[in-house]
Order: C-alpha cells, then structure tokens, then sequence
C-alpha cells in the first residue's frame, strides 16, 4: 500500500513539474504614468470618468485619491490594469479617515474594492502619454463635484 502511495506521489510530481516548465513565461506589466478612473456617488447616480498622473492627487467630493502607481499587461497578455491607491475621506469635522489603500484591477473591480456608503472609485484603464488632467462627466450639471488635483504633498 505504502508504494501504491509513493508511486502515486512520484507521479504527480513529475506531472507538476514537466507543466511547471511547458507553461509560458509570462512578460512584466509595464508601468504608466496615467490612469483613468470612474467614480460613482450613489446618492445621486451621478457617475464621472476622469484621467490623473501616477504621484498626484485628485479630490472627488469629500474624498482624496492619490495615485501611487499604475500598471498594464503587455498587449501580447490577457488584458490586465492595476493602480495602487489610496483614498481618505476629509469628515465635516476635518479628520482624516483612510477608505482604501491598495492595488485595484480593472478585470476584477470586486476583487480589491473600496468600502464606502456614499462613493464608488474604480479603476478603468492605465494611458501613455503626459496629458494634463481632464475629466469627463457622463451627466452633466453646475453642482457636480469636480475631481480638482491637490499639489499639496500630504
């Protein structure tokens, strides 16, 4: 019984093995110095997509983003985008409390989510390119609070 066992065991692991060395090498996601985002307030539906650089911060309502990095798949991978963020919230009592603070993945938004009652922020894509900040607001109106960069380093 014992070498019906080891047998068994030599087996798998030589089957482990010769697929451990077939299986393609995969290529390093590259680095991108913008990344564009999407943020929801679900008190009022309203949605807004906006672009910032990798090292500023955005402010979106009550909410601060800062974007620490961002990163994509080789076009030659499965389609794959990444940013590390990190959000607090400035409270009416002006205290700062951390959201979030890790990597978010465009493929798998719930994978890594923020955990708030009143925002969303997601991650959509990492852009080439040194564009300024610009934001797109999917409904429109005067009182919209605007993702504005904050140079002030915190």
């Amino acid at each position: 019984m014992i070498q019906i066992h080891n047998k068994l065991f030599f087996l798998l692991l030589t089957l482990c093995l010769f697929l451990t060395e077939t299986a393609p090498a995969r290529a390093a996601m590259q680095d991108y110095p913008i990344v564009k985002l999407q943020s929801l307030d679900k008190v009022t539906a309203r949605t807004m997509v906006f672009e910032a650089k990798v090292g500023s911060t955005v402010k979106f309502g009550p909410l601060y983003i800062k974007i620490q990095s961002c990163r994509k798949a080789p076009p030659i991978e499965k389609p794959e985008s990444a940013s590390f963020l990190q959000i607090w919230e400035i409270t009416t009592e002006e205290k700062a409390n951390w959201i979030f603070s890790g990597w978010m993945f465009a493929s798998s938004p719930s994978l890594s989510s923020m955990d708030h009652p009143i925002y969303d922020v997601w991650i959509i894509d990492c852009l080439e390119g040194e564009k300024e900040e610009t934001v797109e607001k999917s409904e429109t109106d005067s009182n919209d609070p605007t993702p504005k960069p904050d140079n002030s380093e915190e």
